[in-house]
């Protein structure tokens, strides 16, 4: 199974598409995974047109985007466990609050959002993989998304990009 892995898009009702080279970047996958400040709710749509979606809303979300994805879950696709978490909150870093959100359930991979700084490690057996932000890069150099593969093992990658027309 192929996954594109979005978060982030803090996209605003003037929002008319996504962009081109995350269209691209998408093409083909089986499920696109978005974690969260998605900020307008049509742009779900237009992930949509892409692959069926699955998505937990972010803290710059509103209550309709809260009430159609929620704020965490665990994904089991085929013989894997996803956590699925925006990871916004007090203390500690993005990442250690989205590693502890799923401590008790221990799920192969937890993607999370937030700081929109591309992310992977493994740490305790759990992939921790936050795609960054493929519209507001923020301090980061170039915009963002990732692509998962399971199959016998996990594979993740980080895909780049400058514009984001």
């Amino acid at each position: 199974m192929r996954i594109g892995v979005i978060s982030d898009t803090h996209l605003s009702v003037r929002a008319q598409k996504l962009p081109d080279a995350l269209i691209a970047g998408l093409e083909g996958v089986d499920l696109i995974i978005h974690a969260g400040d998605w900020v307008s709710e049509h742009v779900v749509e237009f992930v949509e047109q892409i692959a069926p979606c699955e998505s937990v809303a972010g803290n710059n979300d509103s209550i309709d985007i809260i009430e159609r994805f929620g704020l965490r879950k665990i994904l089991t696709l085929g013989d894997y466990e996803i956590g699925l978490i925006h990871g916004d909150g007090f203390r500690k870093t993005t990442e250690e609050r989205a590693r502890e959100a799923f401590q008790a359930e221990r799920p192969d991979i937890v993607i999370f959002g937030h700081s929109h700084i591309p992310y992977q490690q493994t740490i305790n057996g759990m992939l921790m993989f936050n795609p960054g932000s493929p519209t507001d890069k923020r301090r980061q150099p170039q915009y963002s998304y990732g692509i998962i593969e399971l199959g016998e093992s996990i594979q993740a990658e980080h895909f780049f990009y400058d514009n984001k027309a």
